[in-house]
C-alpha cells in the first residue's frame, strides 16, 4: 500500500463528510471563545461611555477611586486625602467596579 492509498482510506472518501469535523470545531470555537469575548468587549465599551463624575471605579491596576473629571480619553480619580491620579478610560475595570459599587 502506498501512502496516498492510506490517506484516501482515512478520509472516508472526501466530500462534505470529510470537512464536517473541521466545520464543527470552528462553530464550537466561535460560540465558546470568540462570541463571549466580543460581548464582554461591547459591554466594557458601553460602561466606559456611561461613566460620569462621582462614580466609584476600580482600575485594572487595582486602584480604587472616585471620578473627579472626565476627558475624551482620560479620567481624573480622587484616590483619597486629596490625591488625584489621571488614568486612561480604558484602564477602568468593568467587573471590579461593579463589585465595588455593589458593596
Amino acid at each position: 500500500m502506498t501512502t496516498g492509498t492510506i490517506l484516501l482510506q482515512a478520509t472516508g472518501g472526501g466530500g462534505l463528510m470529510g470537512f464536517l469535523p473541521m466545520i464543527l470545531i470552528i462553530v464550537v470555537f466561535y460560540f465558546f471563545m470568540i462570541r463571549p469575548q466580543m460581548k464582554k468587549s461591547k459591554d466594557h465599551k458601553k460602561y466606559i461611555e456611561a461613566l460620569k463624575v462621582n462614580d466609584k471605579v476600580v482600575t485594572t491596576a487595582g486602584i480604587h477611586g472616585r471620578i473627579v473629571e472626565l476627558g475624551d480619553t482620560s479620567i481624573l480619580l480622587d484616590v483619597g486625602s486629596g490625591v488625584k491620579i489621571r488614568f486612561d478610560k480604558s484602564s477602568v475595570s468593568l467587573d471590579a467596579s461593579k463589585a465595588a459599587n455593589a458593596q
